[in-house]
């Protein structure tokens, strides 16, 4: 795990929790159904910044005979319950509390503070908004910025993104709501917004879900990747013939790799062994992601396999 993608975390961390504090506060003051919403959603967001830290964590045990492979997949897992948390406690206690709020309207008092607060949230999240899309666009390449995500296998940076984003426009809604309210004398507005607030995150968190999912059951390297490895092989001297490239990510810098190769006929045992070795030692030095190398062998018998899970 890079020391960037920590850095983005600990960045939104201070942040919503700092949010969270004031929110709170103004929601008191005020009475607001939708500051009370973004002040839960504040608290969700550290909330979910604590667990990303700790799927890091885990994701750095050794491999032991359990998990021969290591423990690179904790980071999705608890990617997902982020997700999760998102969309029950973040989403679902909005989603309530403006319901509620439409039920049994509350006059708003003192609004002044609320303006003074979403100013000052706007101010932290676009900070945290802005560190989050950097590290993610000094990442992405070339892609677009839906295919970065999509190809994207560190899901730190970009749930950071989508989880400030998502507190940007939230903030928006709020100050819509409130800013209505007071202007059209309509008490029910302010519970609208925290509605509108509540399915925008249920929203974003089934939009990571899915991402979350796509990881955990298993993802092959990009294809630049796959290709750069490809070409890396079949340029070697004793290889006739690449005959398959699987890869599969186990953590955002853990690739295993499977090579199935048919090798030149009059290749002997020695220089076959030679060729291995040359093999690894170049596809590493390109792509470091790759932990394990697994190659097959397919000329010298059908059965031959030669293996390297260093």
């Amino acid at each position: 795990m890079s020391g960037s993608a920590k850095k983005t975390i600990y960045a939104a961390m201070a942040a919503n929790f700092a949010i969270a504090i004031i929110k709170f506060i103004a929601a008191s003051i005020t009475g607001s159904s939708a500051m009370l919403s973004e002040g839960i959603h504040s608290v969700v967001d550290t909330g979910n910044e604590l667990l990303l830290l700790l799927g890091i964590r885990l994701s750095k045990k050794p491999a032991d005979d359990s998990h021969p492979f290591g423990y690179g997949q904790e980071l999705y897992f608890w990617t997902l319950i982020v997700a999760l948390f998102i969309f029950a406690i973040g989403g679902g206690m909005s989603i309530y509390e403006g319901i509620n709020h439409v039920r049994h309207p509350e006059p708003l008092t003192d609004p002044f503070w609320n303006y003074v607060v979403l100013g000052l949230a706007v101010i932290f999240e676009g900070y945290s908004w802005n560190v989050a899309l950097q590290e993610f666009l000094a990442s992405k390449n070339e892609d677009s910025f839906w295919e970065a995500i999509r190809a994207s296998k560190d899901p730190t940076i970009f749930t950071i993104l989508f989880e400030d984003t998502a507190a940007l426009v939230g903030l928006i809604v709020a100050f819509i709501g409130v800013f209505s309210g007071h202007l059209l004398g309509n008490v029910y507005l302010d519970g609208v917004a925290s509605i509108i607030i509540g399915i925008i995150l249920c929203g974003v968190a089934l939009l990571l879900a899915a991402e979350s999912k796509g990881l955990l059951i298993g993802e092959g390297a990009n294809a630049e990747t796959v290709a750069s490895i490809r070409k890396i092989t079949s340029e070697d001297p004793a290889v006739a013939e690449v005959v398959k490239v699987l890869t599969l990510h186990f953590g955002p810098q853990e690739v295993l790799l499977n090579l199935e190769i048919e090798f030149k006929e009059d290749l002997e045992t020695g220089k076959l062994a030679i060729a291995v070795e040359r093999l690894e030692t170049s596809i590493r030095k390109q792509h470091a992601e790759v932990k394990n190398i697994f190659i097959e062998a397919k000329s010298i018998s059908a059965s031959c396999k030669v293996l390297d899970a260093s």
